[in-house]
């Protein structure tokens, strides 16, 4: 066979065309952006739902803190006393609360038994617009098993700071229709309502800052005085030790 007589046919190459890239590159782009709207609207949702659980956790954990402050303290019976005071630092609505046991000593000088604050301050030095919430114990309760020379130590408040950022909290005492914003009274309040809030406040006509009711998270606290307690602390006088005293010192 002649070699020469031989002809080649040109190989046929198979590809796409310029306008069919641009269509596919037109395509994969639209269905990535609908992709990535879709992750980016999930992502905010979900986002969303773990604020709305955090801001909701939080003061459920602190109302509960205060609550169990309450009852613990608070027996039938006992010297114990409720103060609660509201005021504004730095526009935002703040307020303390002091639960305060006494008991009697070996002289009859009446001692700081328990001593628990719940108190709001705006720290005026920290980078975070609201309060700080703090609480502090003191006292010389039995568990404490503070000595004598310990004693200077017992009246120090000192404060841990439990949250910060808090935008309202506000302690007050259900009395009929009313509520009060300051209670001193000798006598223990029936309940005792707390109020609180982390949500962004909004400036009130009067300068003040407050925030939206349905962004405050409410709690109503039962005074319970008539639950049993294992322990009772009176006065020497009134105790059964002084009176043998007494008697024996008549006899002689």
């Amino acid at each position: 066979m002649d070699v020469r007589n031989v002809r080649y046919k040109p190989l046929q190459q198979s590809g796409f065309s310029l306008a069919e890239v641009l269509a596919a590159l037109i395509i994969g782009t639209m269905v990535l952006v609908t992709v990535l709207g879709i992750y980016s609207r999930a992502q905010t949702g979900a986002a969303a739902v773990i604020r709305k659980l955090d801001s909701s956790r939080l003061p459920g954990e602190v109302l509960q803190r205060i609550a169990e402050d309450l009852d613990r303290i608070i027996t039938a019976g006992s010297e114990t006393r409720v103060t609660i005071k509201n005021k504004f630092e730095g526009g935002f609505q703040a307020a303390r609360l002091e639960i305060l046991k006494t008991i009697y000593d070996k002289e009859n000088k009446k001692k700081t038994f328990e001593r628990i604050i719940w108190q709001s301050s705006y720290d005026y030095d920290s980078d975070v617009n609201g309060l700080v919430l703090y609480r502090s114990y003191g006292g010389i309760g039995v568990e404490d098993k503070l000595l004598d020379a310990q004693r200077e130590s017992w009246e120090r408040d000192i404060f841990v700071p439990i949250c910060a950022g808090v935008t309202f909290f506000k302690i007050q005492v259900p009395k009929g229709k009313v509520f009060l914003d300051k209670w001193t009274s000798v006598s223990l309040p029936k309940a005792v309502v707390v109020t609180i809030s982390f949500a962004e406040p909004f400036q009130t006509l009067g300068g003040a800052l407050d925030v939206s009711d349905a962004e405050k998270i409410t709690r109503t606290i039962a005074i319970d005085r008539t639950r049993k307690i294992r322990f009772k602390f009176v006065k020497k006088e009134d105790s059964e030790e002084q009176n043998n005293e007494e008697f024996f010192k008549k006899s002689k």
